[in-house]
């Protein structure tokens, strides 16, 4: 990696930068400076959309091979990148405070699994089937790919969501300028390496980590076909309008404020149940957009519900992110952690009741740790259950019926994910059905590669992964042959 540390990886190769600015790249756990890298500037930006052009518009270059054969190249970057999975674990979880367990399973695991996945969509899709014209000859509907993409990806799942965006895009036949968030920098250069070590084609993958400037010269650069971002709901709006006036696609993958919806037969034995809970509530710290961090109890066990999720909370192991006995890692940095904090003082003093945590862990003077926090009594109206607060803080609010819950779920401006807890499979299914989001888990929640992901309302446009995520890299041409 020690070549990535002074050097941008554009066409193929390591590439000295533009200017002599650097990315300082700190440690989560205790604040402190563990590496500084290479930033690219709006100059490497256009290098590397160039680069990208270069190898898409050659007629006989990435776009023009066969599926056959970049399956063949996306097989040897996966294996380049399980390579590598070791340290890509520890360099995520070294810069955003993920626990290892979890970018053990997460951040090192799927991009390889994804890159496969979409490697064997495309050696067996029909790219030009033909059928009888309705008025004679013959139609051929050609699906090819929609160019030069964009990719930009954030910091709490810099590997997973990165490789969401370049898989299916690199199957298609697309070629991808990809900029990584400047809070997790270390990984994307092991990315690099494994491009250069699989043989990727010259220009088909470019790296150029940023800031602000960066990006908006990634979105609105002439030579850009397409956008994929994941990230704030107040950026993408941002870069919805500019790709609007451009009239340029773009996939928007934004926040959620998803709810919980525990019904009155819900399984809450937390040795049965509390991982799953878990899961679907405070992984990764909290800093992960489908969250169910509203969490709606039925009144007749409402006092139960607030004592199972304080307990699960209040148990739940802070500490060094490098420590597989850590459940709850640090955040991302200093600011974040402020802003988080800041909500907590808002739910305070807006009349929820803190029912554990809402400081930081004592005997933790370095890094950015807080405890997990739960409220009790909360308004949906509140800003802790309205705004996403993307950290270890829960809000229980009680309900009467079930329609009632259902109404609640959805009075949101976000429509990402949500959960239902019930004994009753068929009766979570129904009420899954009624919750308006883009994904819904029943007793748990865990995203399907070979499922689309994605929200409506505030919480984006478009979806990701599955057949959905690979058509999203593709434009339809239809041929009429007469």
């Amino acid at each position: 990696m020690a070549t990535g540390r002074d050097s941008l990886y554009i066409g193929g190769r390591w590439a000295a930068p533009s200017s002599s600015t650097t990315i300082s790249v700190r440690s989560a756990a205790t604040g402190s400076v563990i590496d500084t890298v290479a930033a690219a500037a709006p100059e490497d930006v256009d290098r590397a959309v160039s680069a990208a052009r270069k190898a898409f518009d050659d007629p006989a270059g990435w776009s023009s091979w066969s599926g056959d054969d970049r399956a063949a190249a996306l097989e040897r970057l996966a294996n380049a990148l399980g390579a590598r999975s070791g340290e890509i674990a520890r360099a995520v979880s070294t810069q955003n405070g993920m626990p290892i367990t979890v970018s053990e399973m997460m951040e090192a695991q799927f991009p390889a699994a994804i890159l496969r996945y979409y490697a064997g969509l495309v050696t067996e899709q029909d790219v030009e089937p033909s059928q009888p014209g309705r008025f004679g000859g013959t139609t051929y509907c050609r699906l090819e790919p929609v160019g030069v993409v964009a990719a930009l990806a954030p910091w709490n799942f810099p590997q997973t969501l990165s490789g969401a965006k370049y898989a299916p895009a690199l199957a298609a036949g697309c070629t991808v300028v990809l900029k990584p968030s400047p809070e997790t920098v270390l990984d994307a250069a092991l990315v690099a390496e494994a491009a250069i070590e699989a043989g990727l084609p010259d220009g088909v993958l470019n790296i150029v980590p940023g800031g602000v400037e960066v990006g908006k010269r990634l979105v609105t650069h002439p030579g850009v076909d397409k956008v994929a971002f994941t990230g704030s709901t107040d950026v993408g709006r941002q870069i919805a309008e500019a790709c609007g006036r451009l009239l340029r696609p773009v996939t928007l993958e934004l926040g959620g404020k998803s709810a919980a919806i525990v019904l009155d037969d819900a399984n809450l034995d937390l040795e049965q149940v509390g991982q799953a809970l878990f899961g679907a509530m405070l992984i990764n710290n909290g800093q992960t957009c489908f969250l169910s961090t509203r969490i709606l109890a039925p009144r007749s066990r409402y006092t139960e519900v607030i004592d199972v999720i304080a307990a699960m909370a209040s148990s739940s192991v802070v500490g060094d992110p490098l420590s597989r006995d850590t459940q709850i890692g640090p955040l991302v940095s200093s600011e974040h952690r402020g802003r988080v904090e800041d909500f907590i003082a808002k739910g305070t003093s807006d009349g929820a009741r803190l029912v554990t945590g809402g400081g930081r862990p004592v005997g933790m003077p370095d890094g950015w740790f807080l405890e997990p926090t739960v409220f009790a009594d909360v308004d949906n109206g509140w800003s802790i259950a309205r705004e996403e607060i993307f950290g270890p803080v829960l809000t229980i609010t009680p309900y009467d019926e079930v329609a009632g819950a259902i109404a609640i779920a959805n009075d949101s401006d976000y429509g990402l994910a949500g959960t239902v807890w019930t004994s009753d499979p068929d009766r979570g299914l129904a009420i899954a059905r009624q919750i308006r989001s883009g994904s819904v888990g029943i007793n748990g929640y865990m995203p399907d590669l070979a499922a689309p992901f994605g929200g409506v309302k505030s919480s984006g446009i478009g979806r990701e992964l599955g057949p959905a995520g690979l058509a999203n890299y593709q434009v339809s041409k239809s041929i009429y042959q007469l």
